[in-house]
């Protein structure tokens, strides 16, 4: 485990070398970091630590997303989500695959009544509609570590939130 400075990405090269796969879930909230600040941790910092990895030796890289991301959104988060899919992808991995969860049901360290009230909420509609809405966050690192085991099926795979139910039972 390295702990690295995102703001001096390129300092910390050493970390990102010799990996065959590399596993990205980073990510910040606007309420927490504002506009420029989500920008740049969901987006330039996940495609500078995707091009080290790159050019460290990685061939499969696994970015978790989010549904609905769409680099051409009136929305920030879905377009930030969107931009940064297409940067990793342009990286140039063998194997590129994105992940697309809906709502991730997990527990927080820290206060986000909104988003607890929809995770109460959105546990009791999985019960009856399972994949509709949310996935559990272990689910996710179930369907990102499976989707590594399995043999690639081409260059870049999307896995929308029915299939990452789906990969994480597995």
């Amino acid at each position: 485990q390295a702990v690295v400075d995102f703001e001096r990405l390129g300092e910390h090269a050493a970390a990102f070398q010799g990996h065959d796969v590399g596993f990205c879930c980073l990510g910040t909230t606007r309420a927490k970091a504002g506009a420029d600040g989500f920008v740049r941790v969901d987006r330039d910092y996940v495609a500078q630590a995707a091009e080290l990895a790159r050019a460290g030796g990685c061939k499969h890289f696994v970015l978790q997303s989010s549904r609905g991301a769409n680099a051409r959104s009136h929305f920030l988060y879905l377009r930030v989500k969107g931009e940064v899919e297409n940067l990793v992808q342009a990286v140039g991995f063998d194997r590129c695959t994105i992940l697309r969860p809906a709502v991730l049901l997990c527990k927080r360290q820290e206060s986000r009544p909104t988003e607890w009230i929809a995770q109460q909420f959105l546990g009791v509609v999985a019960r009856v509609f399972p994949s509709a809405y949310s996935v559990p966050v272990e689910t996710v690192a179930r369907a990102m570590v499976a989707c590594v085991l399995q043999p690639g099926e081409g260059k870049v795979k999307v896995l929308e939130n029915g299939a990452i139910h789906e990969l994480g039972k597995a």
